[in-house]
Order: structure tokens, then sequence, then C-alpha cells
């Protein structure tokens, strides 16, 4: 019996707990972008696709496994590249293997590029898993992304939610190299024969031929953040404290993601109560309201008496969640936004609104803390209240 590559057989394992609880011609796609990472990915699942629940007790079955690829139109020669990944998932035998070149949408965006193109692939692959009916997408992030992560969200100021870094589950999508190094990924491709493509903005500029050049992807000298934390950060940290950096980070996310879940749980109740009760009386006469808390078109409240009655780190992470719910994004609400908030609750001496990333604004009147949603929220003000999966992806 030949010998499997070690790096294979790592990523295999990965991918069949994955695949596990899929039932026979369940749908399972792959996002591929051509990198290392998920071509990695698409080869481990085009071995396990035909083998989920295989044991001593059982042969298993089948399952259907495809990719999609989505082409962000941002970089000369995208196009070549997602026809390429597209290819090498075809010869893998998934299929289907969609190509989609999301719309980019009008206008400006504060969030940045790349924060624009990752709402533009997570969207293309929601909507290609709604098409074909998927019931899960795999994702080829590594624990080397997950280290990343870490830090970047520390640097943020994001709060202990930053250090539970990516979930490995999160709805339809799955992240089941999170436990691999990418030295592996790379070793997997080099195993399978599989040529992979190396994003030009993953290198930074003194990286020689091939580097990003200076105003956007691929345009000249661009290089987005993470790629700095992968190129610099990382390796002086690995250099000044030993090796095992990247790895401690990321059993560190591990750890807090447990506790980020279940405080964030709690929060969400106290935020429920403390809308709940602001609905309870009607709030003094004033500007034309839209429900009995006085709340203003547009514009969500909460019982301050509730949320000052809460211990403080519930309730500056429940005024944290809120802020998301009016739809700030998570990575620009910082520790200066939710203390602003705060001190609405238990610094009041009559000061003015308050703004929030997004545009989205907060205010005091009548016991109660107003937010108006940012212009990504609904049209009642509000997305809604649930516990943040993560700060990023």
């Amino acid at each position: 019996m030949a010998r499997v590559d070690p790096a294979v057989a790592a990523a295999r394992t990965a991918v069949r707990a994955a695949l596990s609880g899929l039932g026979p011609d369940d749908l399972v796609l792959v996002a591929c972008s051509g990198g290392a990472d998920s071509l990695a990915l698409a080869a481990a699942v085009a071995f396990e696709a035909g083998r989920v629940g295989r044991s001593v007790r059982s042969r298993g079955h089948a399952v259907r496994a495809g990719a999609v690829v989505v082409d962000h139109g941002l970089q000369a020669g995208s196009a070549e590249v997602a026809a390429r990944a597209a290819e090498q998932c075809r010869a893998l035998g998934l299929d289907p293997v969609l190509v989609r070149r999301p719309d980019r949408p009008a206008g400006t965006s504060s969030a940045g590029p790349e924060a624009a193109a990752r709402a533009m692939r997570y969207g293309a692959f929601e909507e290609v898993a709604a098409e074909t009916g998927a019931r899960r997408v795999l994702l080829g992030h590594t624990l080397d992304d997950q280290a990343e992560q870490v830090l970047l969200g520390l640097a943020r100021g994001a709060g202990a939610r930053s250090l539970a870094g990516m979930p490995r589950e999160r709805g339809i999508f799955r992240r089941p190299f999170l436990g691999l190094r990418r030295a592996q990924t790379e070793a997997v491709c080099a195993a399978s024969g599989l040529g992979f493509w190396t994003d030009p903005t993953n290198l930074l500029p003194d990286a020689g031929p091939g580097a990003a050049p200076a105003d956007g992807p691929g345009d000249g000298g661009f290089t987005p953040l993470r790629s700095q934390v992968r190129g610099r950060v990382l390796p002086v940290l690995e250099e000044t404290l030993g090796p095992g950096v990247a790895e401690a980070l990321a059993r560190t996310a591990d750890q807090a993601r447990d506790d980020a879940d279940l405080l964030d749980s709690l929060a969400a109740d106290l935020l429920a109560r403390a809308g709940a009760a602001a609905q309870e009386e009607p709030a003094a006469a004033g500007a034309v309201a839209q429900d009995a808390s006085g709340a203003e078109p547009g514009e969500h409240a909460l019982d301050v008496d509730v949320l000052a009655r809460a211990h403080p780190a519930l309730r500056r992470r429940a005024l944290r969640l809120a802020a998301l719910a009016a739809g700030c994004r998570p990575a620009d609400t910082t520790t200066r936004h939710v203390d602003a908030l705060d001190a609405f609750v238990v610094s009041w001496s009559g000061q003015g609104p308050a703004g929030l990333p997004g545009g989205a604004r907060a205010r005091r009147a009548c016991g109660r803390l107003f937010l108006r949603a940012a212009p990504t929220g609904t049209s009642d003000g509000w997305t809604g209240v649930r516990p943040p999966t993560t700060t990023q992806e």
C-alpha cells in the first residue's frame, strides 16, 4: 500500500470531519481561488466525498462535491486565474464548478477594498449555495490565517471577541483547515501535482518580482494590512518570542470562542430585555414617534435602567452588540464607540448625540437610549439582535 504524504493525510482527516453528518447525494461546495489553501481543500474534498461516514462497520456513502470560484475583477488577468482554478477543480472530479464575477456595488464604501471584496465574495458563495441547494460551503482558511486574524483584532481594539478569531462553523460555512499550517497546504498541492496561484497582494512590496505595485489591488504597491501582518509582524514575533507563536494565537482563539459565545448570548438576552422594557410605558411627549418607546422613525430604543443594573462587562458587551445590530461593522466598532454608548447609561450629563461607524447615531432621552441605524440597516433602523460570530470573514 502506497504511503500517503503526511500533509495529504492531515488535510483529508480535517475534511472528513467537515463532511460528517451529510446525507447521500447532499451537495458540498469548495470555495476555490486557485491558491494553495483552496486547491488543497478541493483535492481533499474530491477524495473524501465518496466515503463519508466510512468506518470498520460501514462502507459509508457518497456526497456530491462541487466548487465555486469568484472572480473579483480587481486585478489584471483575474479572469484567466479564475478559469484555471475552475479547470483544476473539474480535473479533480468536482461537479458542478461555477465561476461568478459579482457586480461591484454602486458608490464607494468606507469599509475599504478588502472588506468590499470580502462582502462580494461571501454574497456570491451564498447565492450559488442557494441556487444549487448546497448544504455546506467549505473555506480554506488555515491556522496561519487564524493567527493573523487574532492579531488584527487585537490591534483594532475590538475586545475579547477578537481573540475568538474565525469560527470553524457559521451557517452553511465550514473551515476545516484551521488546524493546518499554510506550509501543509502547499505540501498537499505539491504531492497532488497541483500548481497554485499566488495572489500578488499577499506579497510585500520588497518581496521580489510579482509584488503588487500602489493605489489599489493589482495596481501598484497596494499591500493589504493582513499581508503585512503575515510578512512582517508574525516573523518578528517568532524571532523575538521563539517558534510556536502562530499555534499559540490559534489555541487562544479556540479557548476564547466558547467563552465569547456564552457572553454574547447573555448580552443578547440583556439587550432584548432592555428593548422590551423601553416599550412598556409611553415616553414623554415630544418628536413624532413610531412606537410607545418614543423612538423616531429609523430608531430603536433601549431602557437605560435595565442596562445600568447589569454588570459593566455584560452591559458594555450588550452595547457593542446594539451597535452591530444597528449596522455598524464589527471591525470598525472600537472601545471608543462603546465608551460613548456606556456614558449615555452611567455618566449621563445631557451630552448630545454620538456618532457610530457607518453613519449610525445614538442619543439619550426620557430614560431611553436610542440608536439610529447605519444606512446599511433595515428600514425600521434595526438589523436584528444576535451575537456576532466573528470580526472578519
